[in-house]
């Protein structure tokens, strides 16, 4: 398998260096030459648990690594989540699931992604003998995600870019509680949108990329999205045959890339038709997907802080099969919106797609029905996926993260704080940050005088 860039796909490398690269040097995302058919293999990877199901996956992917190897990775990954299913399911109603999915150390689905990722920069290391500088930007669970997944690695410097102020208390306290010297949460003015656009600028330097052995850790990596795509598979394969008629997938997203790597599944034979999009208040996918029109707004903070987002990075390789995977089409697109900061759309493929929007008041509604009528408790982001119920399909719900992340949000709507021991132990820590203002030089800045490389 070969991998190539969503705005010039006529050069192709390898899984492991698409990895390494993280962003394509023309600015594009780095997708599969083609997606594989797997439906033929669905049958019998039905029985498998969810390491086997990564695995046998990956080797469509991943290969350039050999199987003996990824199958160590792969489990090495998974080792640290708590529940033996990786990704349980719970059932709330006959025709209503959710897929837990912050059974990992970080108590977010992000880990499901980190973690197979950081295996695979240590991987990398091993291989080449050359150190990483790791850059990210966060709206709250992937900086933390991406701290667990690489902190303990040899050769990782990790450098997390978030906005200040405006993630949870208890996820800033994932990021800046470590006690790890290579791990460097940068707290900037400014808000998410601003963090990953820098990342994108300094990764834009080639010369800088290069001399620093940069490698990406957003979702811009497209390790992340595959990695991703494998617990939409379990999940299918856990509702009862009965059921999966007409699955619809509900999934709170503000990046838009997990709710591609659903989407991709389907394209890769998985009998999945319905993804159904779930946006707070910051709702640009809300308004492109109802409207065809992609137009940037002001970024208002939420009780759901790691949907706080404009610029949904992931969506520049939806783009890329919109458009009939025409590299062309999507860098005049992407020039208008960069430059214009809009773009309008004549179709969208409406048949699979739809998508709802919440503001904080009916987050904090949706939670309290949800305990009340359910016994259940859902974070903010995952209360977003329970607005505009469509009782037509088996809605599967992917909860994002545990709800003990979220306090205030929890305490404001039913009254009570939900407790983690994982959360609690970062109580008793000093947490270590470094505060910069929204500017890329000040950020490459602290990145030569903290690589370890010499400049």
């Amino acid at each position: 398998m070969q991998y190539k860039s969503t705005r010039h796909d006529s050069e192709k490398i390898p899984f492991t260096e698409a990895v390494a690269r993280g962003l394509a040097p023309d600015g594009g995302l780095y997708l599969p030459d083609s997606l594989p058919d797997l439906s033929g293999y669905l049958p019998e990877w039905e029985s498998l648990d969810y390491e086997e199901l990564c695995i046998e996956f990956f080797k469509h992917f991943a290969t350039d690594i050999p199987t003996e190897k990824l199958a160590e990775l792969v489990h090495k990954a998974y080792a640290g989540f708590d529940h033996e299913d990786r990704a349980p399911l719970v059932q709330l109603a006959q025709d209503i699931w959710v897929c837990e999915l912050f059974h990992g150390p970080t108590l977010a689905f992000k880990d499901f992604a980190l973690q197979l990722l950081g295996q695979l920069y240590g991987y990398q290391i091993e291989r080449t003998g050359k150190p990483i500088n790791v850059l990210g930007a966060t709206s709250g669970d992937t900086g933390a995600a991406a701290i667990y997944g690489l902190m303990d690695l040899p050769g990782i410097n990790l450098f997390i870019l978030y906005p200040n102020n405006r993630v949870s208390p208890l996820q800033e306290r994932q990021m800046t509680c470590t006690g790890r010297a290579n791990v460097y949460p940068l707290a900037i003015e400014g808000s998410f949108d601003d963090a990953q656009r820098w990342i994108k600028q300094l990764f834009s330097d080639l010369e800088f990329k290069a001399q620093y052995n940069l490698s990406a850790i957003n979702s811009i990596n497209l390790a992340r999205v595959l990695a991703q795509c494998v617990y939409y598979i379990y999940a299918y394969f856990r509702i009862p045959e009965g059921h999966r008629e007409n699955i619809q997938f509900v999934v709170p997203t503000g990046n838009f890339g997990n709710i591609l790597a659903g989407w991709m599944t389907s394209k890769m034979g998985l009998p999945v038709k319905h993804f159904k999009i779930a946006t707070n208040q910051n709702d640009i996918l809300w308004r492109l997907f109802n409207t065809g029109e992609y137009k940037l707004d002001r970024v208002s903070p939420s009780l759901a802080p790691s949907m706080d987002i404009q610029v949904a990075s992931n969506f520049e390789r939806f783009l890329y099969y919109l458009v009939g995977e025409d590299s062309a089409k999507v860098r005049e697109i992407m020039k208008t919106f960069l430059q214009s900061g809009e773009y309008s759309f004549e179709s969208f493929d409406r048949d699979a797609f739809s998508a709802s929007r919440s503001d904080d008041e009916i987050i904090l509604n949706n939670i309290k029905h949800i305990k009340s009528q359910y016994g259940y408790t859902v974070d903010p982001h995952t209360a977003t996926a329970f607005t505009e119920d469509d009782p037509t399909k088996t809605r599967v719900i992917m909860a994002t993260a545990h709800p003990a992340k979220f306090l205030q949000a929890m305490e404001a709507s039913i009254g009570e704080a939900t407790t983690h021991p994982v959360l609690e132990a970062l109580k008793s820590r000093d947490p270590v940050k470094y505060e910069l203002t929204s500017d890329a030089e000040l950020i490459r800045h602290f990145i030569v005088d903290h690589s370890g490389i010499a400049s």
